[in-house]
């Protein structure tokens, strides 16, 4: 299965990262329909190519007409904040069926702090790294996507309910 091969690929290289997004929410317990996986890593140098490393393991690439290399470019990074509006690298599998997987590039919350606040979860016999539910608040918060409010909503009545 796809996410668990991404998930141990990253697990093999000591990839920090945190699992955002749709994909998130269903394992927190939020039923949410996704096509991606939403992905916040550590973007120091050393993180970034043990990313690309599994990445390639994969065979995923890009979707832009782009080097996956150039994830790993900080300069590059912040010339698609800048001048393309981007805010997650997308890569995809050769398999059709595969997610997309969505790589955060400025995710509007420290990644030290939400690393910090992770949830371990085993999935599958995989250890998968999910964002907390205050952090997956914070980063949904303020969007002004309908979307995001709706998760946002969702995430509290998780915490109402007492089910996180």
């Amino acid at each position: 299965m796809f996410y668990l091969d991404l998930f141990r690929a990253l697990d093999e290289r000591g990839v920090r990262y945190l699992l955002v997004g749709g994909l998130a929410l269903n394992i927190h317990g939020v039923e949410r329909a996704t096509m991606d996986v939403d992905l916040m890593i550590a973007l120091d140098e050393v993180n970034l190519n043990a990313f690309i490393q599994a990445a390639q393991a994969l065979h995923l690439t890009p979707v832009l007409p782009v080097a996956i290399d150039d994830l790993a470019d900080p300069v590059k990074r912040a010339d698609w904040v800048e001048h393309r509006h981007m805010i997650a690298f997308a890569l995809r599998s050769p398999d059709k069926y595969a997610p997309t997987v969505d790589i955060l590039i400025r995710p509007g919350i420290d990644f030290a702090s939400a690393w910090a606040h992770r949830i371990e979860k085993d999935v599958g016999g995989t250890p998968v790294n999910l964002a907390s539910i205050d952090d997956l608040m914070a980063m949904k918060t303020g969007t002004g996507r309908l979307r995001d409010e709706a998760d946002v909503d969702a995430l509290r009545r998780l915490r109402i309910l007492g089910l996180e």
